[in-house]
């Protein structure tokens, strides 16, 4: 039989000397270790270890005592400061408080406790070697590794959250936006239903969310926009989203068509104008421009306008103020673009240039192909909302 002493506290005191085991432990430790790099995973993983906030807090206090910046396994990581410092360091936390986050710090095996025979906390030398009674920090050193994984892994789950609900976000303001379309153009659609289910998603995205709501809601809200969006009509000469072969077909004819406008345009400019100033003349008894698209959705779905504007465009004017500015780049003319304006109005004028910034890469000759939406303008075969919708679509 041996004799096995007990704390004034109630807990063994075979903990009074670092054993044996201890020691070997700490000689294959790895590295010496950041103690503050230990603390920033640890706060980013501690969900995983079934910790809180105040927790992390006393932690952080703790490892405060801590003279190195470092845990280096050849040197001693066993602090022994007085719960009165402790608490101190805490924010002023309570004695109480401080001594259950610590017993949780020490079940999670994150701090081990190495007690002296009377209970207190201090250090001393035995025969040249400093033996420390206190809070041993020794455990964090070993369990970095795992730490840190656990840590990466918190990190991806935060930005795979991050990401489905910057996608709910996104398909719910799209939603509202074909929603109030829908009400000007197909009034027979479902859409205080779909603007209700907008509405009370931005209700549950003020709250925070997990993986798997947030996961149900992106369903739910792309089945939701392709109802939408089935009620509109995409597929336009000027942008039109067929398969590839005949995208390409349509493309490469309007480009040559665009081409042939340029060079009558170099060729006599000065009658291309009395003729479209004629034909102008002849369209008095037009029908009326069509509306515009919800601002939302042109400004959500061209974002290259934001780019070569260096003011935030909040509203109509200043999404018409912002085209003023970046036409004269684009090479259109001033007639065409006030053509473009008297056909269309100058807020179907600024989304179409919108659009056209977009794809301007694709685009050979812009003054010449602003020519001819505007003409189909006049002849009431042009809908800036369509042009929209269909980039829309081919964006997503």
């Amino acid at each position: 039989m041996g004799y096995h002493p007990i704390t004034p506290f109630g807990r063994t005191a075979e903990a009074v000397v670092i054993s044996l085991k201890t020691r070997q432990l700490a000689a294959d430790a790895p590295c010496p270790i950041d103690k503050w790099h230990i603390l920033r995973d640890l706060t980013a993983a501690r969900k995983s270890f079934e910790l809180s906030d105040r927790d992390i807090t006393l932690l952080q206090a703790l490892l405060s005592f801590h003279p190195d910046s470092q845990l280096d396994p050849a040197k001693s990581l066993v602090i022994h400061p007085s719960n009165e410092t402790i608490c101190t360091r805490a924010g002023g936390m309570a004695n109480s408080t401080m001594r259950r986050h610590l017993g949780r710090l020490v079940e999670a095996g994150l701090l081990r406790r190495r007690d002296s025979p009377n209970g207190k906390r201090y250090a001393r030398r035995v025969a040249g070697e400093k033996i420390a009674f206190g809070f041993d920090l020794t455990p964090l050193l070993h369990r970095a590794a795992e730490i840190a994984q656990r840590a990466e892994e918190a990190r991806a789950h935060e930005a795979e959250i991050k990401t489905l609900r910057e996608t709910a976000s996104l398909l719910r303001r799209d939603l509202a936006a074909l929603s109030d379309l829908g009400l000007t153009q197909c009034p027979e659609g479902p859409w205080d239903a779909l603007s209700d289910m907008a509405r009370l998603t931005a209700r549950q995205l003020r709250r925070k969310l997990d993986l798997e709501t947030l996961e149900q809601i992106v369903a739910s809200l792309r089945t939701a926009v392709a109802r939408a969006a089935s009620f509109f009509e995409f597929e336009t000469p000027e942008m039109s989203s067929n398969g590839a072969p005949n995208e390409q077909h349509q493309q490469s004819s309007l480009k040559e068509s665009l081409d042939s406008e340029l060079t009558n345009e170099e060729i006599d400019p000065a009658s291309e104008n009395a003729a479209l100033d004629s034909e102008i003349d002849t369209r008095i008894a037009e029908k009326p421009a069509a509306p515009p698209p919800p601002l939302r959705l042109v400004l959500g779905t061209c974002s290259e306008i934001a780019v070569f504007s260096p003011d935030p465009i909040q509203d109509w004017h200043g999404l018409i103020r912002a085209a003023e500015k970046i036409r004269p780049m684009t090479g259109i003319s001033d007639s065409a673009w006030n053509d473009a304006k008297a056909a269309m109005g100058p807020e179907q004028a600024s989304t179409t240039l919108c659009a056209m910034l977009q794809r301007f890469s694709e685009i050979r000759n812009p003054g010449g192909y602003l020519r001819h939406l505007t003409r189909k303008a006049r002849e009431g075969g042009f809908s800036s909302t369509r042009m929209i919708l269909a980039l829309e679509r081919r964006a997503a």
